[in-house]
């Protein structure tokens, strides 16, 4: 017995400068990811996006650009504010995000598109770059900041993607706002759908499913035809008497969608993306937003992305994600990446656009429709509000 207890003490005493060499490179490893984590506030960017599609100067009037760019402005300020007040990039996205579920201009929340049996089903999604913690709701149809409920699912539950009745269930469980359906009604979205729906019932295609299109960048825009719930639009205005200069509203027929990402003082990145899908939309149908690496995604080790366009073929080219793996692992310039990623999707024939952030506070704000609502601002207090493709 004494023979093999002087062995192991032996070992102990050999072992000991071993030991104390890899606890001191343990406290430094944790010494320097501390450092790299530090508060800087001159890190701060924000992004945002309020959909993209047919958007002309020839379709907008000055007051209604003027809307759009004050709504914008309402929304960068909002999560700025969470920012520069020492807040993390996660609660940013997601006031910027309430800012747009909350006016009528958008089509997300207040001001979300009609499905062909005339709802509103509306979809949202919320990643955390820093623990890659995720959450998102789709085709809810009372909650009144569908963000917040994504939110609620990535903190609050052990899922990351809750649908339907199931998805208001556990928003209200979580005591987030809870509204009536007649909450989202809009006259310009409700005309848009009967547009819609006389535009199908006139070319004969009352059952037919959108159709992709066959040139790359382009789309039909064509929609099922039926009946929506309510019959004849309030404000005695025929049915499919869309404006000329309200088409804009409509981000152009197809989608719209509102988005942001966020870099804050920590170094920290986050997503989140909020839609109301695609006017006249059937069978439940649900996008690329809610969808955690197609149309939302946030990773510290890339980047953060949120983006708007024709869903299905976004989630096809898993756009966020794509641009995320260009910038982690082809180590590409996130302004590249993002253009690659768009250029894809248009080979595809798809069309729309994304914004994105990295941990450095690049930006990159790629489309190739007519137009997008998007608008950055940075730690000095530079910002920028854009519309159309010359801008």
């Amino acid at each position: 017995m004494i023979q093999p207890l002087r062995l192991l003490l032996c070992a102990l005493l050999l072992a000991g400068p071993a030991l104390s060499q890899a606890q001191s490179t343990t406290s430094s490893s944790a010494a320097a990811a501390s450092a790299a984590t530090a508060p800087d506030p001159s890190r701060i960017t924000l992004v945002i996006h309020g959909g993209a599609g047919t958007i002309t100067r020839a379709l907008m009037t000055p007051e209604k650009e003027k809307a759009y760019q004050d709504a914008l402005n309402q929304a960068l300020d909002a999560g700025y504010a969470v920012l520069k007040g020492g807040g993390t990039s996660v609660d940013a996205v997601e006031a910027a995000i309430r800012v747009m579920e909350d006016s009528p201009l958008f089509n997300a929340g207040k001001g979300a598109v009609f499905t062909h049996d005339g709802r509103n089903e509306m979809d949202a999604a919320i990643m955390d770059g820093r623990t890659l913690a995720a959450g998102s709701v789709a085709g809810v149809t009372v909650v009144r900041n569908p963000v917040r409920a994504a939110r609620a699912v990535m903190e609050q539950s052990e899922h990351v993607l809750l649908t339907g009745a199931g998805a208001e269930q556990f928003a209200r469980e979580k005591q987030l706002d809870i509204v009536s359906p007649s909450y989202f009604y809009t006259e310009a979205r409700h005309q848009q759908l009967e547009a819609a729906l006389a535009g199908e019932r006139k070319a004969g295609t009352p059952d037919q499913l959108n159709a992709p299109s066959a040139t790359p960048g382009k789309s039909k825009g064509k929609r099922k035809g039926g009946k929506a719930q309510g019959g004849k639009a309030q404000g005695g205005k025929a049915q499919g008497a869309v404006l000329p200069e309200e088409q804009i509203f409509t981000e152009g027929k197809k989608y719209g969608t509102v988005g942001a990402v966020a870099l804050d003082q920590f170094g920290n990145l986050a997503a989140a993306t909020s839609t109301g899908g695609m006017t006249n939309k059937r069978y439940g149908r649900v996008g690329d937003a809610p969808i955690i690496g197609a149309g939302t995604y946030a990773d510290n080790q890339s980047c953060a992305v949120s983006c708007t366009g024709w869903g299905e073929y976004f989630l096809r080219a898993t756009v966020a994600r794509d641009v995320a793996a260009r910038v982690e692992f082809a180590s590409q310039p996130l302004p590249q990446a993002a253009q690659a990623t768009i250029d894809k999707v248009a080979k595809l024939g798809g069309d729309g656009g994304l914004i994105a952030v990295d941990r450095q506070g690049n930006i990159a704000m790629p489309f190739n429709s007519e137009g997008m609502y998007r608008a950055y601002i940075r730690a000095t207090g530079e910002r920028k509000v854009q519309i159309y493709k010359a801008d």
